[in-house]
């Protein structure tokens, strides 16, 4: 197969437009590269495209589309991977100019991702979002779209063409399939109220796609999840118990890593799994900082988080995680932390290495101060004789701290804002002042 990179060249005083314009075009021809390699395509070349304009018709030039006419025959090339979105008609033109397979850079995310998805869920949104993608593709590109299906009845009647029953049929199952992730959702969402009540915090990993959330994940909960050195190695979302440091629990939610240019579709498909990120506590920003698009990666993903609704400058819920430091010499290693030292305090970053363990004892310990920033402690006086109320307050606070004395239990419990009321009037409970444990 054949990579073929058609990036818009920046026009003269367009230079500093932002992340996105600088992005450099050999890393994102080499990402394209490895989109295709993720699924275990053989790349015989890779062509980088540089464009004035797009055509409406094939939307590279016609010297290009000729030039890669020859390429395709000389390598006997199947399938021409266009990293950029194509309309149905530009996609259809190519084809027959080329006489191959033509796939786009959402139809690719889209094969990467129905490979990938393991559980109910993934399988279901990933199924969703390719039937909206392959509702737009449904033009008249084979023949067998322009037989008509005759009418029933006596007067008979032209009946309906191949391609409506196609799109009626695919519309169908688009209804069915978003009933069933309602369904999902509502899961979810009885799953957040049960760890709500327990109650356990939840920290959300967000980042580029391999950017090592995985590694990560697995460095901080001593789990098992798949970590590869791979674009989106793994994409259902994964939850597991996170010990702070001083003994306090919280739950780790790693999910599906973002791209630049992800398709909306898939935003969309996969609200209800990002809805673990839009609800978590804490969210960490993990980023390949030994990447030659770190910049623009970071800008990717803000603007994933801002579709989610999340202010990506909300320093209360975003830690910044830089990974992958273990790559760099210690003078360089000395200069990035100068530089995150620099940094505001509303947007505060942390130097890591997944692989090695370097520097996660100090982000815990920022994970757990966040944590409790939003929490009150208050001291508990409660007769021991009362199993329901001590039993309530396990359920609904962090105990800090539980001695008994004369038949009375006197506790330190950490409680969020929205029942501190209820423990006051419950309990007659008082605000603590003084050293707690965790």
């Amino acid at each position: 197969m054949i990579v073929v990179g058609p990036y818009l060249r920046t026009r003269r005083g367009e230079a500093d437009a932002g992340p996105a314009s600088a992005r450099d075009l050999e890393a994102r021809l080499e990402e394209a590269v490895g989109l295709a390699r993720a699924i275990d395509l053989t790349v015989a070349e890779a062509v980088l495209a540089p464009i004035s304009q797009i055509r409406p018709a094939t939307y590279l030039g016609k010297g290009k589309v000729e030039e890669i006419v020859g390429l395709v025959h000389s390598h006997e090339a199947e399938l021409v991977v266009m990293d950029c979105a194509l309309s149905p008609i530009q996609q259809r033109n190519l084809e027959k100019q080329w006489n191959a397979k033509v796939l786009d850079r959402t139809g690719l995310i889209l094969e990467i991702f129905g490979r990938r998805a393991k559980t109910k869920e993934g399988t279901l949104q990933v199924e969703l979002a390719h039937l909206n993608y392959q509702r737009s593709r449904l033009v008249r590109s084979w023949t067998h779209l322009e037989r008509q299906r005759g009418g029933f009845g006596f007067m008979g009647g032209p009946g309906e063409t191949q391609i409506e029953a196609d799109r009626r049929m695919i519309g169908e199952r688009i209804t069915r399939l978003e009933t069933e992730l309602k369904k999902v959702q509502a899961t979810r969402r009885l799953h957040r109220a049960g760890r709500r009540r327990v109650p356990y915090r939840v920290v959300a990993l967000v980042g580029y796609t391999n950017a090592g959330k995985s590694t990560l994940f697995n460095r901080l909960t001593r789990a098992e999840v798949q970590a590869a050195d791979m674009l989106f190695a793994t994409l259902d979302p994964t939850l597991r118990a996170l010990t702070l440091p001083h003994g306090g629990k919280a739950m780790l939610s790693d999910t599906v890593g973002f791209i630049s240019d992800l398709p909306t579709m898939l935003v969309a498909a996969f609200r209800a799994t990002l809805e673990e990120v839009m609800e978590a506590d804490v969210i960490l920003h993990v980023r390949d900082i030994s990447h030659q698009d770190a910049e623009a990666q970071q800008h990717d993903v803000d603007e994933v988080l801002r579709q989610l609704g999340i202010d990506p400058e909300a320093g209360d819920r975003i830690l910044e995680v830089w990974n992958k430091i273990d790559r760099f010499s210690p003078q360089e290693r000395a200069d990035l932390a100068r530089i995150a030292a620099r940094r505001p305090s509303e947007r505060p970053c942390f130097l890591v290495s997944a692989a090695t363990g370097e520097g996660i004892e100090a982000l815990l310990l920022a994970i757990e101060e966040r944590l409790a920033a939003s929490r009150v402690v208050l001291d508990v006086t409660i007769e021991a004789g009362d199993g329901a109320g001590v039993s309530w307050l396990h359920r609904n606070s962090e105990v800090l701290d539980k001695t008994l004395a004369d038949g009375t239990f006197h506790m330190v419990v950490r409680v969020d804002e929205t029942r501190r009321e209820t423990v006051m009037r419950r309990f007659g409970a008082t605000v603590h002042h003084g050293p707690v444990g965790p």
